[in-house]
């Protein structure tokens, strides 16, 4: 590189301070690239006080390409400066790579503060052939995922050497000695994850006499609909109101694979099937537990990634046919938790390498 380029790549990020899975994997990602090629990337910091227009401009100009992986952080707080940070990479006739998680599971507000972005975009990351076929119908933005390329999405979390242990731990371990069977769900909890449908499989193995305890390990995400008080109310509709636990935040990964330790099966009615940008399947999978899942709606889901394919081949993750009734993942619930763990061997640094090399090719 010569003049003022010293960097391929400018990472926007949100900094250290912010805790949420959007900039755990934007983190991962730039340090998994800085170790295959050191040197050639940098950060910059986008916050409510960090990143003035004039920051962005000089930070733009040091590098060939500007990464964004939006939203930078939760919704609403820094909105702008990574939409004007891309346009000034454009301006200054940067490439930008936006990285692109969802479309139709995105509230309609959302992605209307998302449309900047993909047209701002060079080249868009997509981790689900399902998502870019979402986002090539989309009536006004179809055309864009023309611009999209495939990449295996890793796990934010890696299955700690050691776990911690927690008054809801113990409160889990207690519930497991009264021979109840602990259903886990882990991950923010919002309407696209289908946390009421849980809920129904939940009665059902209620009165087939299994006492189930549905574990969320995750807290409700804040936005413009009313899921939380919709959840609650509907596991007191279902005579549930005792047998569901929400974790809200927790802290340490080693903390949450604690919690990890004491599930007897995870469970995920899906409506759209599992995808292969569901990082928080694939953070239970590290657990050796079983994980049920609805099936996914393209048989070519996971063909761009033989990794998260050889999970499901092996029988980690258990699929039920897409539009099965909940009785359908009662009985596969039953049937898994009587089979001996078998827990697999999982690269978490081999996984980061495959994501890091798609990019890499993309700056």
């Amino acid at each position: 590189m010569t003049g003022e380029t010293r960097y391929r790549a400018l990472f926007l990020g949100a900094g250290p301070q912010m805790h949420c899975g959007v900039g755990q994997f934007t983190r991962l990602l730039q340090e998994t690239i800085e170790k295959l090629e050191p040197g050639t990337s940098a950060t910059l910091t986008l916050t409510q006080t960090e990143g003035s227009l004039a920051e962005i401009w000089r930070a733009v100009g040091t590098a060939q390409s500007v990464v964004c992986n939006f939203p930078i952080v939760a919704w609403k707080r820094v909105m702008f400066a990574p939409l004007a940070a891309m346009a000034i990479a454009r301006l200054r006739r940067r490439k930008v790579v936006l990285i692109q998680h969802e479309w139709n599971g995105l509230h309609w507000l959302r992605r209307i503060t998302y449309m900047p972005a993909l047209l701002l975009a060079d080249t868009i990351i997509m981790f689900s052939p399902l998502v870019r076929r979402e986002l090539a119908n989309d009536p006004l933005l179809g055309w864009t995922a023309k611009k999209s390329v495939l990449a295996p999405l890793p796990p934010n979390i890696e299955a700690p050497a050691a776990i911690d242990d927690s008054k809801l731990r113990h409160r889990l371990i207690t519930a497991k000695g009264d021979g109840r069977l602990l259903i886990g769900h882990f991950g923010s909890i919002y309407p696209g994850k289908q946390p009421n449908a849980l809920l129904e499989i939940g009665a059902i193995l209620k009165q087939r006499g299994l006492k189930p305890l549905i574990v969320y390990i995750g807290s409700f995400i804040r936005g413009v609909d009313r899921v939380e008080e919709e959840f609650h109310a509907r596991a007191r509709e279902l005579d549930l109101a005792g047998d569901v636990i929400v974790s809200g935040f927790v802290a340490s990964d080693h903390e949450v694979f604690g919690l990890f330790s004491e599930i007897d099966v995870f469970c995920y009615p899906l409506d759209e099937g599992l995808t292969a940008r569901r990082s928080s399947i694939l953070t239970c999978v590290q657990s050796g537990r079983p994980l049920i899942v609805a099936g996914p709606v393209l048989p070519e889901e996971f063909d761009h990634h033989p990794r998260f394919k050889e999970l499901i081949d092996r029988g980690a993750i258990v699929l039920v046919a897409r539009g099965s009734d909940n009785d359908a993942f009662a009985d596969r619930i039953a049937a898994v938790v009587k089979r001996p763990l078998v827990p697999l061997p999982f690269d978490f640094d081999d996984w980061w390498k495959d994501v890091a090399e798609v990019v890499r090719a993309q700056l």
